[in-house]
């Protein structure tokens, strides 16, 4: 985390840099910017990840047993009970949103159809670990991240050169190499977080068998993927997410098998 996280604030210092240099904005106006830019992609994250699965409130006289459960883990975290809401989609799945104080947790119907009272409780512990952790606030940090390195570097080729077609294409190109090399590393540590939350959600009940269960049951449910209404930019908030050979250079969760195996160790 700490190498990781020195590398991310290293881009941003670099990109700091030339945006002062070049557009000659003082360090104040480059912060007070790239707070307001995080700021409202945080914002409009959060409200695209609730609109594109349609949650809803979960109703409390029909789900009272999960939200007393949830209850008592956010007593027990020391944080306040989050929001909870429900979606269909299509897998057995569910993610967190936001940061202490005003988290939202949505679970889908599917994960209720199919998973045991213990282990969706392994699985809510799991969601109000990440809020609880602020990891959530941590990806859209890291995201911006990228964000603005890419803006500034897509500039800096097209101040660069004449102006013309052929920069505008290399500006678009040289943005996108440079946003999805920084969000190597903000994978990276999602990955690690993803291990972090797992670890205390076995903590907070007591065992990591419920949760590894639930996550060996929502695998297996991943074959109706192609049906599912998460989307990619919510699959980085949910519980679980698979990726094979190169691809889990990009993955935002770590193989679901060493997941489970840690639990049970």
């Amino acid at each position: 985390m700490a190498v990781v996280g020195s590398v991310l604030f290293a881009f941003y210092a670099v990109a700091a840099v030339v945006v002062m240099g070049v557009f000659g904005w003082p360090l104040w106006l480059v912060l007070l910017g790239s707070i307001g830019f995080v700021g409202v992609q945080y914002k409009l994250g959060k409200w695209m990840a609730l609109r594109s699965v349609g949650a809803e409130e979960l109703p409390e006289d029909r789900y009272s047993d999960i939200h007393r459960r949830v209850e008592s883990l956010a007593d027990d975290m020391g944080i306040e009970k989050p929001r909870l809401m429900i979606a269909r989609m299509g897998v057995p799945n569910a993610f967190a949103i936001g940061r202490k104080g005003a988290g939202t947790v949505v679970v889908s119907e599917e994960l209720l159809q199919r998973l045991e009272p213990d282990e969706v409780e392994g699985v809510l512990a799991h969601e109000l670990a990440h809020i609880r952790n602020r990891d959530v606030v941590m990806m859209v940090l890291g995201q911006g991240v990228a964000s603005i390195v890419a803006i500034v570097a897509q500039w800096a080729v097209l101040l660069s050169g004449d102006n013309d077609l052929a920069d505008f294409f290399l500006a678009i190109v040289v943005g996108q190499i440079t946003q999805m090399l920084v969000m190597l590393f903000v994978f990276a540590i999602s990955r690690y977080r993803e291990y972090v939350a797992d670890s205390d959600a076995a903590s907070e009940i007591g065992s990591g068998e419920p949760l590894a269960t639930a996550l060996e049951k929502i695998s297996r449910g991943t074959e109706r993927a192609r049906e599912s209404e998460v989307d990619a930019q919510v699959n980085a908030l949910c519980i679980f997410g698979e990726e094979r050979g190169l691809a889990r250079l990009f993955a935002t969760h770590p193989p679901v098998e060493k997941r489970i195996e840690r639990l049970r160790r």
